[in-house]
């Protein structure tokens, strides 16, 4: 029995919740996994996808070389061409590798959300 776009999400939710900072939305309707409010990780909603693809945000670089190491579990279509992501068959990748793919999209994802300053009391302005 095939599992459904939620139960194939399940696990990508659990493990990146457990990075720093990752919180769980939505996106396109699908569920999502955010960093600083920005998608780390979502259910794909495009038609050209795979069903039960997972879309990651790797960057360019990572994303051919994730494809070139198994194009199996790692692809990408002409609709994500343009978008530094990878997808990623959740039918078809080991919980290990499902691991490290989203460990890779938070590094890459971490270099781009700023995190806010706290604001600064009035007694703590140099004047």
């Amino acid at each position: 029995m095939r599992a459904r776009k939620r139960d194939a999400f399940a696990i990508a939710r659990e493990f990146g919740l457990g990075l720093p900072d990752v919180e769980e939305g939505t996106m396109y309707g699908a569920p999502a996994l955010k960093l600083g409010g920005k998608l780390f990780a979502c259910m794909a909603t495009n038609k050209s996808a795979d069903p039960e693809s997972l879309i990651v945000q790797v960057g360019f670089v990572n994303r051919d070389l994730l494809v070139a190491k198994d194009p199996d579990v790692y692809y990408f279509r002409k609709h994500y061409a343009s978008y530094p992501v990878v997808l990623v068959r959740l039918n078809r990748v080991s919980p290990g590798d499902l691991h490290e793919v989203l460990e890779m999209a938070h590094r890459y994802m971490s270099s781009y959300v700023t995190r806010r300053r706290p604001k600064r009391k009035a007694s703590q302005v140099k004047r």
